[in-house]
């Protein structure tokens, strides 16, 4: 789906649909850290892939949508989800051992290093201005995770692992939704992953089955994060992404708020200041691009038609 710009861009309908995005964020997090008292990243996935499957062919068979899932993209499509299992993996570790406020300040990178990488995989042109908002975002990632040479986090160094993994991801959907729909990527998305899920977690000869009492975590790890990308791409649909991305970012004060309430999590200023930076590297980006889309539109329609 592509914004809608103009009077036809609906912003409040955007901003409701991100509100439930950054719930739907939220939850997720704290249901993979609830199940890592019994499953590992790859168990967690596998199951969270399940979940997701049986409600991607629910809605499918629901609203006949099955002539949309075609496997003419099948090595693409494998390519993406193999990016994605390893960055949600990387992600679902992270969340156990780090801050989830930095965890979030830190995946938000990923949106930079699309930036950096486009050039190559999408053939866009790489600016002056998106150099200097990556870079603007690398120095943010520093403040946020303060690493020194005798002492790097590992929960750190695992999300900043996934936002380059998510960064690929998010250029194969790109390259994926020319001609595939959103169905036909959400199946694969489910399907493969519970596939690579099952092959990670039974590799040993032991996958744990969760107890009963985190069944409701299970649910919720699975539903939540379809939702939240459901929800993300519904409110780019209705706004320009230069009114999507500040509700976005309100995922790290609402994840700072639940981390102190339910972990007792401290709020660290450094955190804050690192995330704004990031964030403004982010929205500069945007902006700039989104400026850019203007200007060649102005030009084409100002060029005289040849007859």
């Amino acid at each position: 789906m592509t914004a809608q710009a103009g009077p036809a861009a609906q912003p409040l309908k955007a901003a409701l649909w991100m509100a439930a995005s950054i719930v739907s964020f939220s939850a997720m997090a704290v249901a993979g850290r609830s199940l890592a008292s019994e499953l590992d990243t790859f168990e967690t996935m596998l199951y969270r892939s399940l979940v997701g499957v049986v409600l991607v062919v629910a809605v499918c068979t629901a609203r006949g949508l099955w002539p949309q899932v075609e496997t003419r993209r099948f090595r693409l499509h494998l390519m993406r989800n193999a990016f994605h299992f390893t960055g949600q993996n990387l992600w679902f570790f992270a969340i156990t051992v780090a801050p989830l406020a930095q965890v979030f300040a830190v995946e938000f990178s990923s949106p930079l290093w699309v930036a950096l990488a486009a050039p190559f995989f999408l053939k866009e042109r790489l600016t002056l201005m998106r150099a200097f908002a990556a870079l603007l975002g690398f120095v943010g990632i520093l403040v946020v995770a303060r690493p020194t040479f005798t002492n790097i986090d590992p929960g750190l160094a695992a999300v900043a692992l996934a936002a380059m993994f998510f960064a690929a991801t998010n250029i194969t959907t790109k390259v994926l939704t020319r001609d595939q729909s959103i169905i036909c990527i959400m199946f694969w998305l489910t399907v493969m992953q519970a596939v690579f899920g099952l092959i990670t977690s039974g590799f040993d000869g032991d996958i744990t089955l969760p107890s009963l009492a985190l069944w409701p975590w299970v649910f919720l790890v699975g539903s939540s994060g379809l939702f939240a990308h459901y929800c993300l791409t519904t409110a780019l649909s209705l706004a320009p992404a230069t009114i999507v991305v500040p509700f976005d970012f309100m995922r790290l004060p609402v994840i700072a708020v639940v981390g102190m309430l339910v972990y007792n999590e401290a709020l660290d200023i450094f955190v804050l200041i690192g995330a704004v930076i990031v964030f403004s590297a982010n929205y500069l980006n945007v902006w700039t691009d989104s400026r850019s889309r203007r200007r060649a539109a102005k030009n084409s329609t100002a060029q005289p038609k040849v007859v």
